[in-house]
């Protein structure tokens, strides 16, 4: 019997060795990664607002993130404005969310000053490849559902032509092209109510960001 109870110790004792030391690993294996997926995170967004904006010389005055009730819900949207070499405001890139047919749709679009969509990429999905994902190039311009190039403020909101809309869906989801074009409309929605707000009309929580890109310079 004491020698049944001395193995069962020993079993614990070992099991929580190992726990012990794997999660020191795992720890460290983290603290040791976080730093550079960071990195490539923030090199990935910086050449994102490069491509959405169509500039290869630009500043990043401010990052600005804004919180507002979309269907009922919270959703914050970032705001990158952006100046050109000369230092001009020419327009924002903003970071928007929305549900596609396999998860979360994250996407970066940029707006001139005035407001009209002057490019998009995806930076994070879950649709289905060949299928969903081929909304990262079937909005581009010269795609079959262009929207670059459209002005939201006069054009108003965007859908597909199932929705009474003047935009092609993706052919066989009409899901992930509703996602997508739902994210974008939010993405001038928060853009437009953050002009507002700095004009001093409320609907909006905007909250100011530093600084986080500087000088980019081509590649």
């Amino acid at each position: 019997m004491k020698k049944l109870e001395s193995s069962l110790i020993n079993m614990v004792v070992v099991l929580v060795a190992v726990a012990i030391i794997t999660g020191g690993l795992l720890a460290w294996v983290n603290q040791v990664t976080s730093g550079p997926i960071q990195q490539q995170d923030e090199l990935a967004l910086a050449n994102g607002i490069k491509s959405v904006m169509g500039l290869s010389t630009l500043t990043v005055s401010a990052n600005d993130t804004v919180v507002q009730q979309t269907d009922g819900k919270e959703s914050t949207f970032i705001i990158h404005k952006v100046n050109d070499a000369q230092g001009k405001f020419v327009g924002a890139a903003i970071e928007s969310t929305s549900m596609g047919f396999g998860g979360e749709l994250k996407v970066l679009v940029g707006f001139d000053a005035n407001g009209k969509v002057l490019g998009y990429t995806l930076l994070q999905h879950a649709e289905t490849p060949g299928l969903g994902a081929k909304a990262d190039r079937w909005f581009q311009k010269d795609g079959k559902g262009s929207i670059i190039g459209r002005d939201m403020k006069s054009a108003g909101r965007l859908s597909v032509n199932k929705d009474g809309g003047d935009v092609d869906a993706i052919t066989a989801s009409t899901i992930t092209s509703r996602a997508f074009l739902k994210a974008v409309n939010n993405a001038y929605a928060a853009y437009d109510q953050q002009h507002a707000s700095a004009d001093g009309c409320s609907g909006a929580t905007v909250q100011q960001g530093k600084k986080k890109h500087g000088h980019q310079n081509p590649d």
